[in-house]
């Protein structure tokens, strides 16, 4: 058994993927597309946005796709949990582009190097590294 996140975004799913990408933490490894071979297509709308995607990094593994009636992301968070101080700073600064910092990035009173941030899409991150 495996538990792993679905992100659902309204039509944004592509941009928040590359986004991902560009800040290093994997890569999309399978797509699908509203309206693309036999795939169905419920709103011409939605022709061409994803119907699924997997996303895969080292440890990191989600799904995403685009619904139109998707309800905005909430009472979830994507923890990484790192050993690298260095790294956990560059992931932070670089997820955090256009992001609402909620926690800053800083050692806290239990004793880890810990911040969160809810990223351009909607998607809540949380960064721990020990101190």
């Amino acid at each position: 058994m495996q538990l792993s996140n679905y992100l659902f975004f309204t039509t944004a799913c592509e941009q928040a993927l590359d986004f991902y990408t560009q800040c290093g933490l994997g890569k999309v490894v399978e797509v699908l597309r509203y309206g693309s071979g036999d795939m169905p297509l419920k709103n011409e709308s939605m022709r061409g946005k994803i119907m699924h995607a997997r996303f895969e990094g080292p440890g990191v593994l989600f799904y995403a796709s685009d619904n139109d009636d998707a309800e905005p992301m909430r009472g979830s968070a994507h923890i990484l949990m790192l050993d690298n101080r260095d790294q956990t700073n560059q992931l932070f600064e670089r997820l955090g582009s256009g992001a609402n910092v909620t926690t800053p990035l800083a050692v806290q009173p239990w004793g880890t190097h810990f911040g969160k941030l809810t990223d351009r899409f909607g998607v809540q991150w949380m960064f721990s590294c020990p101190a």
